[in-house]
């Protein structure tokens, strides 16, 4: 009996140490499961095109800035045009002055509301048109470049291509996988082809 304790203990600590390698082994299989899945999900690659370069070095975006700034400068002589005919038409009732008579004084007043009425119409219908060719266009421009993305990745097999730019949520970028300059050259020349 005074043995028995000590037996106890033994066993006790042989099952314990029965256990702890149960549990390492347990773990171990664990890690190993983890570091399997780690080496599988390798294939996952992100990538990143910076869009203000982007913006700044496409040749088809700048086309089409230079054209939506022609248009916008066609409008707004257009309109300054229209303006000044109101105000050399205003001058001359106010050359009249007294001299005009009651109906023409009226008719004046008509004259000058259809006059505004019609230039607030053609802005309206000037802005509306610029819009719906800017809204077209970076429409087209995205098109294109989701489709040339989408060839490229064909043979790069990114997970994810993102667009960085000033307000985008990524907070630290590695340039190692900034493909910016392949898709500038890439749509660049294809620009370039379909011209």
């Amino acid at each position: 009996m005074k043995y028995l304790s000590t037996i106890l203990s033994l066993v006790a600590l042989g099952l314990i140490g029965v256990l702890f390698l149960a549990q390492r082994r347990q773990l171990d299989q664990l890690k190993k499961h983890v570091d399997e899945e780690k080496t599988a999900g390798s294939g996952f690659k992100i990538a990143y095109f910076d869009l203000d370069t982007l913006q700044a070095h496409y040749d088809y975006m700048a086309d089409v800035k230079k054209e939506a700034a022609d248009r916008e400068n066609q409008m707004n002589e257009e309109l300054s045009n229209k303006d000044r005919q109101i105000r050399q038409r205003i001058q001359e009732w106010q050359s009249k002055g007294n001299s005009m008579t009651q109906s023409e004084n009226e008719q004046a007043q008509r004259e000058y509301q259809d006059m505004q009425t019609k230039f607030a119409s053609r802005k309206q219908e000037l802005e509306q048109g610029l819009y719906k060719f800017e809204e077209e266009q970076r429409n087209k421009i995205r098109k294109t470049i989701e489709e040339f993305i989408r060839d490229y990745n064909k043979q790069k097999n990114y997970s994810y291509i993102f667009a960085y730019d000033a307000n985008s949520f990524i907070y630290n970028k590695d340039t190692l996988f900034n493909i910016t300059k392949d898709l500038l050259e890439g749509l660049n020349a294809q620009y370039r082809r379909s011209k």
